[in-house]
């Protein structure tokens, strides 16, 4: 009996990974939790920093897309590493501008390989986009110019 359970688990979690639509159907499921696989194409950074992944060779004619926000990549890795892969990706399909997505904010979101993500290197700055420098600290300056009062002249006004 408990191997019938075990091996009833198991096929049930093979089901469940196939449950996963295409990215091209995931139109189909907006408002629902569900998984969304397809391969990503580019990985894909905005102004403001936050992170797409593209599944269509040109983003703006692609039915779905995933965003991960800058706040957010700490908690997912480096995402950068899953251009060119197939991943699966779980979350609530949303609607934005006429296009399905999903926001990645965590890394439990993504199954199979794309789930070992390194963390997002120390480095990394997303309003630089990789070339970050901590640099070195130094006090704020003045935008004026700091003048050395001329004691002979303050000597002939305090003579008057």
């Amino acid at each position: 009996m408990a191997r019938f359970l075990l091996a009833l688990l198991l096929l049930s979690g093979v089901a469940l990974a196939k449950d996963c639509v295409p990215f091209d159907q995931a139109a189909d499921h907006i408002g629902k939790k569900t998984c969304v696989s397809g391969k990503v194409l580019k990985v894909a950074a905005s102004q403001s920093g936050s992170l797409f992944l593209d599944f269509c060779e040109d983003y703006r004619k692609c039915p779905f897309t995933v965003i991960i926000f800058r706040r957010n990549l700490a908690d997912v890795g480096d995402v950068r590493l899953l251009e060119g892969k197939e991943i699966e990706i779980y979350g609530k399909i949303k609607e934005w501008h006429g296009r399905s997505e999903i926001i990645l904010s965590n890394a439990k979101q993504l199954q199979g390989d794309a789930a070992n993500l390194p963390p997002i290197p120390k480095t990394y700055d997303a309003d630089r986009r990789g070339n970050y420098s901590a640099g070195k600290y130094s006090s704020a300056r003045s935008r004026h110019p700091t003048h050395k009062r001329n004691s002979k002249i303050e000597e002939e006004i305090d003579e008057e």
